[in-house]
């Protein structure tokens, strides 16, 4: 009688686990920044982004154009200039130096920042759309792809032909 209740004790576990491994959460996929970079609005993005960083590059070519004038003045005729005039000539060359080192600093700052502004608005799309797809699918988890590296993971639960599809994409 133990043996039966013992044998019937672990029929009914192994029930209950197996009904339980079904039960288990859907975890998806997606590359999201191959998602983002197949954005229509992504081109416009790096167009607009491209032209904001131009006129930073712009200033620093010139600044680095009176830097080289400058230094290639001071090399040529130093060697006329008394000690307080050379000393003069090469704390300029310190300073054009260290403005161009601080606006090089301060233009990346505002290239990052228009970056992240032009790119909330595709970034906050392509979310929607995992959301919405993960919800209609009945996925608990989706991760990204692009930065989680998946070893093993069934073509199943790809979802980025059901994310371009919800975007409108190709």
């Amino acid at each position: 009688m133990k043996k039966l209740f013992k044998v019937a004790l672990v029929a009914a576990g192994m029930l209950f686990v197996g009904s339980f491994a079904k039960a288990q959460t859907k975890i998806g996929y997606v590359n999201f920044s191959q998602v983002i970079d197949q954005m229509p609005e992504t081109k416009t993005v790096s167009t607009t982004l491209q032209a904001y960083q131009k006129t930073f590059i712009d200033q620093l070519t010139t600044m680095n154009n009176e830097l080289q004038t400058k230094g290639a003045d001071l090399e040529k005729n130093g060697s006329t200039l008394t000690d307080a005039a050379r000393s003069a000539k090469t704390s300029e060359l310190q300073d054009i130096q260290k403005r161009m080192n601080d606006y090089q600093n301060n233009a990346q700052q505002q290239v990052d920042a228009k970056k992240q502004e032009l790119g909330k608005p595709i970034i906050d799309k392509v979310s929607q759309a995992v959301q919405a797809v993960a919800k209609e699918k009945g996925y608990a988890y989706v991760l990204d792809s692009s930065q989680v590296s998946m070893i093993v993971s069934p073509a199943g639960d790809d979802l980025m032909a059901a994310v371009k599809l919800k975007l409108g994409l190709k």
